[in-house]
């Protein structure tokens, strides 16, 4: 299984399996806040980007009300089309989430007049990773292209244990990772 496409299709259905595993409580208190390492590193006041985490994602609803607690900037992707690049825009209620609504991908994201941000920090969803920071995301390139945009900003992943890898294929687009947070370790910073 060394095609993008299939282990995508195999780390999506590990992923599924071991979030079912959990109870729901259980999902909630996983990431409930940053490791203090890389808190250490993130500049107070520093715009923070975060992405809707989907069903199977891990999840960043507590990440953004610890950010936002502190006086961070929360930051969301948000995309005018299918075929535009991904921008990130203000997101200003990571608990009630009444300041988003579904993009063109299905997802949910800030609406179209919330102020554009560049975030400074960036944690990222992933399908797999490798223990070297290198990723495996959904297949659109979005977070690649952002990257090589914006060179220099800190793009941390966030995953479940399962989405380990020992290697993962990579083309000359792929960005890797500053570090990866899992529930029970942080690889990296690189």
């Amino acid at each position: 299984m060394n095609s993008k496409a299939q282990l995508r299709k195999a780390l999506r259905a590990a992923r599924r399996q071991q979030v079912a595993s959990l109870p729901d409580a259980m999902r909630g208190l996983v990431f409930r806040h940053p490791p203090a390492p890389l808190l250490q590193k993130i500049p107070d006041g520093a715009v923070i980007g975060l992405y809707h985490a989907g069903p199977d994602e891990a999840p960043t609803t507590a990440y953004a009300g610890h950010f936002q607690e502190r006086g961070h900037k929360i930051a969301l992707p948000r995309f005018a089309a299918r075929d535009a690049a991904m921008q990130f825009a203000e997101h200003n209620d990571p608990y009630g989430m009444t300041d988003l609504e579904p993009g063109p991908f299905g997802i949910l994201q800030p609406y179209g007049d919330a102020p554009s941000l560049i975030p400074q920090f960036l944690f990222v969803p992933l399908v797999g990773f490798t223990e070297r920071g290198e990723r495996l995301g959904q297949g659109g390139g979005h977070y690649d292209r952002w990257l090589a945009a914006n060179p220099g900003t800190p793009a941390i992943g966030m995953a479940w244990d399962c989405q380990l890898c020992d290697s993962l294929p990579k083309e000359g687009h792929d960005v890797p990772l500053d570090a990866i947070i899992t529930p029970t370790r942080l690889y990296g910073p690189f």
